[in-house]
Order: C-alpha cells, then structure tokens, then sequence
C-alpha cells in the first residue's frame, strides 16, 4: 500500500460526488417514467380495448385518453402526498 499517495488522490473530490449523484438520480426518474407509462399503458390498454385490431375506433381513442388523464392524475396526487410525508418525516427526525 502506498502511504506516499496524497489523501485527495484516494478520495473522490466533491464536484466528482454531486456529478455521480446527479447521473445515479436521472437514471432512477427515467427507470420510474418508463415503468410509470408501462404501467399506464397495460391498464389502460386492458380497460379500453376489447377487441385488438389495426385501429382504435373512437370510443376506444376516448377511453384510452380519459385512462391516461386519470392514471396521470392520481400519480401525480400520490407523488406529492408520498414527498409531503417524506418531508414531515425528515423533520421530525431533525
């Protein structure tokens, strides 16, 4: 082991920290976009589309664009009531 080394040389600086926590935090919001809208998709497919075809007729468009607004919204409401909980959790523990 070389003790010669300087410490700084075997520590990663903190410019270097923030840049991997910033790519490490983009990669999980896209990981949770993309499972988000798979499972939008697969519900609302399941809920409108009863018999697959090459089109949607207009019903179908309807219910899947309702669907979609729907599943946005509550995700949205559970997103902000699940970070509001977070926060209230964190300060109590301040």
């Amino acid at each position: 082991m070389d003790f010669s080394a300087p410490p700084s040389r075997n520590k990663m600086d903190s410019a270097t920290k923030d840049q991997l926590m910033t790519q490490v935090k983009q990669q999980i919001a896209l990981a949770n976009a993309q499972e988000l809208l798979q499972k939008m998709s697969d519900k609302c497919y399941k809920k409108c589309i009863s018999k697959p075809g090459s089109t949607l007729d207009n019903s179908e468009q309807k219910c899947i664009a309702m669907c979609m607004d729907r599943y946005m919204d509550i995700w949205n409401l559970v997103s902000r009531v699940y970070g509001q909980r977070l926060q209230r959790e964190s300060t109590r523990m301040s």
